[in-house]
């Protein structure tokens, strides 16, 4: 089983992409966007290796205006070493990834110039995968689209144009249950007719069900018939609804009792499992850490070092207690651990703990700052127990701190950015 995440890391240096509107969107200004994400999607490899994170989707963003005439750039052949430099890591870690398109791309609209837009966009995340030099399991996920007052008609629309796109791409295409609508049986259904993989979404499913009322494993056991030995193992998507918000918001982290639950209730342990949630890495390497064979105490004292200040702004119980956990370095207790840094983030931050925090946070300079430094630290702490400033005025001179003297502990901790 590989448990993975979506697009985007947390807390990871040097991973961003850049993007620009069309009106800057000069060769030049394309050619430094697209190396910028190369090397930062390549960045995010290396984490992921690092990390034992073997799921990663690519985000569309990669090259801006990727499916655009406003982009004539051959980037792929510009880029070519980069590209199989990448697909290199990526092959020889066993890393599957993948792609899945907008909203936007439709293949079963009515209006033929959308349609031809569609199919444009799946060339394009076509070629990135190309480009990476990787074989036909790493797939390009797409939704079924829209209903246009008409379901049968959509359908069959989207079958007659799915016989339009090149077969290379019809060998990566796989399609998914969305939660407004189409089913899981309305796409087990397309899956019958055009042969192709469907990948099982628990909350779309959760949203927007089947007239068969049937749980989230027996799903995944129908969709498993769908796969093929050359698709991969199959892969499915699970998310948990954000508490409070509308139906379908995922949520900011995966609760890892739910979690766990739905995982001992798989048949398949092979299966390759997508989190869909805000947090992205963080809730991939927490997932994996209560999965693995391998109990490995020092597992947890890693995770330990980022989030340790962050659960101290919140509970300082709970950050004597992982401490005292952690301390039996034959035991591994992994569900205790992260309950407890769940239970920390329920809890609405006091004045006097958030101070503590960044106090401990000083600590770190106390030793190496000059004297303005530490008047401008004691200052801010004033003016923030007096509400006259935010805690993020006080986390902002610390970061600034942080880099100048160069402390990687903490710019490599959760504090700054949770």
């Amino acid at each position: 089983m590989s448990i993975g995440y979506a697009c985007l890391t947390i807390g990871v240096n040097n991973t961003n992409y850049k993007s620009c509107i069309m009106k800057n969107a000069s060769k030049e200004r394309l050619l430094e966007i697209i190396s910028h994400n190369l090397n930062s999607l390549e960045n995010i490899i290396d984490y992921n290796i690092k990390n034992k994170i073997m799921l990663f989707r690519i985000s569309s963003d990669l090259i801006p205006f990727g499916s655009s005439p406003v982009n004539d750039i051959n980037w792929w052949d510009v880029f070519s070493s980069k590209f199989k430099s990448i697909g290199k890591k990526i092959k020889e870690s066993n890393m599957r990834v993948s792609m899945h398109p907008g909203q936007y791309t439709v293949l079963n609209s009515p209006n033929e110039d959308i349609v031809a837009k569609a199919i444009e966009d799946l060339n394009y995340h076509n070629k990135v995968l190309d480009s990476l030099d990787l074989e036909e399991d790493h797939k390009i996920v797409l939704h079924i689209g829209g209903v246009y007052n008409n379901k049968k008609e959509a359908i069959k629309r989207f079958i007659q144009n799915y016989d339009k796109l090149y077969d290379n791409i019809k060998k990566r295409l796989v399609i998914e249950n969305d939660d407004k609508s189409y089913n899981i049986c309305d796409v087990l259904a397309i899956s019958k007719v055009l042969d192709i993989p469907v990948i099982y979404d628990n909350l779309h499913n959760n949203i927007n069900p089947s007239f068969e009322k049937k749980s989230d494993f027996y799903w995944i056991e129908q969709c498993n018939k769908t796969w093929k030995s050359k698709d991969g193992h199959q892969k499915i998507h699970y998310s948990q609804q954000k508490p409070f918000k509308k139906a379908g918001s995922h949520s900011n982290t995966i609760k890892i009792n739910e979690f766990i639950d739905f995982y001992n209730n798989l048949n398949n342990k092979s299966i390759d499992i997508m989190l869909e949630v805000k947090d992205k890495n963080l809730s991939a390497v927490k997932c994996i850490n209560c999965t693995e064979s391998d109990k490995n105490i020092k597992k947890l004292e890693l995770e330990w070092a980022k989030y340790k200040y962050n659960v101290l702004e919140h509970s300082s119980q709970n950050y004597l207690e992982i401490r005292k956990i952690l301390k039996q370095k034959t035991d591994y207790p992994v569900l205790e651990f992260y309950n407890l840094i769940e239970d920390s983030f329920i809890i609405e931050v006091s004045v006097g703990n958030t101070i503590n925090a960044a106090q401990h946070i000083w600590g770190y300079f106390k030793n190496c700052t000059t004297e303005k430094e530490k008047n401008d630290f004691f200052k801010k702490i004033d003016n923030y127990e007096n509400e006259r400033i935010s805690i993020a005025n006080i986390k902002k001179y610390l970061f600034k701190l942080a880099i100048k003297y160069d402390q990687k502990y903490l710019l490599n901790s959760y504090y700054f950015i949770l």
